[in-house]
């Protein structure tokens, strides 16, 4: 008789960023597949879900992959339901529309890596600053890569985890990287970035760090702040061939910037203000291969006949990658059905 260990994960409820949650569940002679994930409960009035007199709440498993990290280890990613079975309001997931996964999305999850000794990002100096911004992007060497073995670590266990990882780098400032996740289904694409951020945080435990996903936590100084651009498509855009076409798309993202901006992350009006590769949070834009509006069509779409993909670059990188797909779903059904 064997026995697994399934962590699963879920999102608190706390405001105005949620946080990531675990425990274990140990199972015999399970079969490794999602279908035989029970549902399971746990104390809401823990999590800033419940009330303390009625505090079940239900995790419903949606994702599972290997643990490479764990001896017979299961990562199951799930979405919160009230005692009743009904979504709860912390539910991003259960909020998207798009159950036939016509929706592709690459999201590029950026952040900061902190050491916890000093609140700093690594390569910055008690009382000061680093080298300026330049040699850090995609930079080697010990001047101008702090935190390179956390990241090849993590990269080697989302890849082994089975997770769809597509690349990594080293950003703009130091101390900041960048993963980025592809999956075709908007739900699936936030499972896989989820389980992702998961898998860094606790090999944070490990390192003495902790990541830092504030959009701009450096204040209003001259580095970059973190964000996590979402790349879309669906059918109609991937088979558009029509500059008109893509535009139309484009356009129907301008009458609802606000919504938008809602759930892209707490405050994202820091990281967005028209520096660092940004569009200003007050306007709203488009253009091709334009990393400085607000939405990039990327000359892989122009050279492709005007079919292909688009980049909304707004989403911070502490947005819920669900809620983040939900709206742009929304807003994009709106002009192709």
């Amino acid at each position: 008789m064997s026995k697994s260990k399934l962590e699963y994960i879920w999102l608190d409820g706390y405001t105005p960023t949620q946080s990531l949650r675990s425990k274990t569940k140990i199972m015999k002679d399970f079969s490794g597949k999602l279908e035989d994930c029970p549902d399971w409960s746990f104390d809401g009035s823990s999590t800033l879900q419940a009330e303390g007199g009625s505090s079940d709440c239900i995790l419903k498993p949606v994702f599972i992959c290997k643990d490479p990290e764990i001896k017979n280890g299961y990562l199951v990613m799930t979405e919160v339901l009230n005692a009743d079975g009904t979504p709860h309001s912390t539910n991003g997931r259960a909020t998207i529309d798009d159950e036939d996964d016509d929706f592709w999305f690459g999201f590029e999850q950026e952040y900061f890596l902190m050491d916890l000794e000093t609140n700093l990002p690594l390569g910055f100096p008690a009382g000061g600053y680093p080298a300026p911004q330049g040699p850090y992007y995609c930079g080697v060497g010990g001047q101008n890569a702090y935190g390179r073995a956390f990241k090849d670590e993590h990269l080697d266990i989302c890849l082994e985890a089975g997770l769809n990882v597509e690349g990594t780098n080293g950003e703009v400032a130091a101390g900041q990287w960048e993963w980025q996740i592809f999956a075709k289904g908007s739900k699936r694409a936030g499972d896989e970035i989820w389980v992702g951020r998961y898998l860094m945080e606790r090999l944070t435990e490990k390192y003495g760090l902790y990541i830092e996903y504030h959009p701009k936590p450096l204040g209003q100084t001259d580095w970059n702040g973190s964000g996590m651009h979402a790349n879309f498509s669906n059918e109609y855009i991937r088979t558009a061939g029509s500059q008109e076409k893509i535009e139309a798309v484009c356009e129907a993202f301008r009458s609802v910037v606000d919504e938008h901006i809602e759930v892209y992350g707490a405050y994202n009006d820091q990281r967005l203000t028209g520096l660092h590769e940004t569009a200003s949070i007050n306007d709203f834009s488009y253009g091709v291969s334009d990393r400085g509006a607000s939405i990039r069509i990327p000359i892989y779409t122009v050279t492709h006949g005007w079919s292909g993909y688009l980049e909304d670059r707004r989403p911070a990188s502490n947005a819920d990658p669900y809620k983040v797909a939900a709206r742009i779903v929304k807003t994009v059904k709106a002009v192709t059905g």
